[in-house]
């Protein structure tokens, strides 16, 4: 008898510790309530309930060794705005508020709190004002995605100073003014840069030509004079969409790196003749130079003449498959 009792001890012992160490801390735990509170409480969070453990069971979260680690929101009707109580989860690595149409407002400054975080995703929302510039002290972040929003005003120079940066992806906004001058003085990672659909101007900081940007999409906005300092041929890019713009400057002075395989340089005021062997030389998946000013005939070889006429049309007098013999 003694021993069964000592056996139940045990095991009830055995059993809490075991709780214990998967349960999320009660500080989390209250956080997680309030934040829920303060979105009043809508039907996707049904699954938060004080009764049951946050690690386990409520929707969107994950722990790691009892800490909150990973919150997800998304596609759900969610009204309000981001709440401050979301500078309380100190272990947070991903925060992900995403297909949200009805959450409004800015971004919250305790977030700044967050000083473990490394990717922030506010996508598809009707988040509005600008940019705060006081997100560049999130300095473990690696990915930023503010995209489909309302923000408004210039692009902040402060995230050249974030030294993990991978992507910046602030595109579809309302975004206005330039490419801030420092961002051709980035702290840490050159990070792909995706400004595309908003309302930009002004020429692009010839800073920038010395990066050797994965990645760049500045299409649908209003960028004038030369973007030829994205290119080099001893670059290792392999996409640039420029689209859409008012960039001008001579195509047959181009280098291009032998690993671009995605080039959109269509609708903009690009001219000049095709570089002799430049593009035949590229193993292009996507490419476009539509509505320009270009002339002369296509070069031969390469994957040229495998592209419908319609990425060549509205220019000058371009001529040679797949468009008209010269």
């Amino acid at each position: 008898m003694k021993l069964f009792l000592h056996l139940c001890i045990f095991f009830s012992i055995l059993f809490i510790s075991l709780t214990s160490s998967y349960s999320c801390t009660l500080n989390d735990k209250n956080a997680l309530l309030q934040i829920k509170k303060s979105l009043n409480n809508p039907p996707l969070l049904s699954s938060w309930n004080p009764q049951t453990d946050c690690c386990t069971s409520w929707t969107g979260v994950s722990c790691t060794n009892r800490h909150v680690t990973e919150l997800t929101i998304s596609s759900g009707k969610i009204s309000g705005q981001i709440p401050a109580q979301i500078g309380d989860l100190p272990y947070l690595r991903t925060l992900d508020f995403s297909y949200l149409t009805h959450l409004t407002g800015n971004i919250p400054r305790t977030i700044t709190k967050l000083q473990n975080l490394e990717i922030l995703r506010l996508k598809e929302t009707n988040l509005s004002g600008p940019i705060p510039g006081y997100i560049s002290e999130l300095k473990s972040v690696t990915f930023l995605d503010l995209s489909f929003n309302q923000f408004t005003g210039p692009i902040p120079g402060s995230l050249s100073q974030m030294p993990k940066l991978e992507a910046i992806q602030i595109n579809d906004n309302k975004l206005t003014g330039s490419i801030p001058n420092s961002f051709g003085s980035f702290v840490g990672n050159v990070p792909n840069l995706y400004l595309f659909n908003n309302k930009l101007s002004g020429n692009i900081p010839e800073s920038l030509s010395k990066y050797d940007f994965n990645a760049v999409d500045l299409s649908g906005n209003e960028f004038t004079g030369d973007g030829s300092m994205l290119f080099g041929r001893n670059k290792t890019t392999i996409r640039v969409n420029i689209s859409r713009n008012k960039f001008n400057f001579e195509l047959s002075k181009i280098k291009f790196a032998r690993t671009i395989v995605s080039l959109d340089l269509s609708e903009n005021h690009i001219y000049g003749k095709f570089p002799r062997r430049e593009l035949t030389k590229l193993r292009l998946q996507h490419f476009n130079v539509s509505h320009n000013f270009l002339c002369g005939p296509i070069p031969q070889g390469g994957v040229l003449q495998t592209f419908e006429p319609s990425v060549y049309s509205h220019n000058i007098c371009l001529c040679g498959a797949p468009l008209k013999p010269c």
